[in-house]
């Protein structure tokens, strides 16, 4: 094996994170559609840096090794439409997947806060913080943007 086909095969692995990573949040934002208490919604949070983690590290290494590769192959260049695709839509999934991050962290937030109020019971208000319909949506649009990055990898159109 060569050193490039070492990179293809890490670059691959990390896009496999980065689906995990993202099927782990859906399974958060189905679950946590449902919690209305304080020590629910925070018990979520280590599931939830293990997805951060996920994430991180398929976002990182899909970037790195797939520069490397259109720098290093042959057959591809770094201006090819299809690369050019993908890097601009990595972009675009990065800043929605932030602001799916930043719409489902009001959830814990309100969870602390009224756990140092002692308040510990059911909650309306923090039931309808963790049914955000905006962190729903933009999840929803983190995952297409993703599902579209894989198309182009797969079918690497004009290439």
């Amino acid at each position: 094996m060569s050193f490039d086909d070492w990179v293809l095969a890490l670059h691959v692995l990390s896009a496999f994170s980065l689906v995990a990573g993202l099927v782990l949040f859906w399974v958060i934002v189905v679950a946590v559609r449902r919690i209305d208490t304080p020590g629910d919604t925070l018990r979520l949070g280590p599931i939830a840096k293990v997805g951060n983690a996920t994430v991180g590290a398929g976002m990182g290494g899909t970037i790195i090794f797939g520069v490397w590769l259109a720098f290093s192959v042959g057959s591809y260049d770094i201006w090819d439409g299809w690369i050019l695709a993908a890097i601009v839509l990595w972009f675009v999934g990065a800043a929605l997947g932030r602001r799916t991050g930043e719409a489902y962290m009001e959830g814990p937030k309100l969870a602390e806060k009224l756990e140092s109020a002692g308040q510990t019971g059911r909650s309306e208000e923090l039931l309808l913080v963790n049914r955000t319909s905006q962190g729903l949506l933009m999840h929803t649009l983190t995952s297409l943007v993703v599902l579209a990055i894989i198309i182009d990898m797969i079918w690497k159109p004009g290439a």
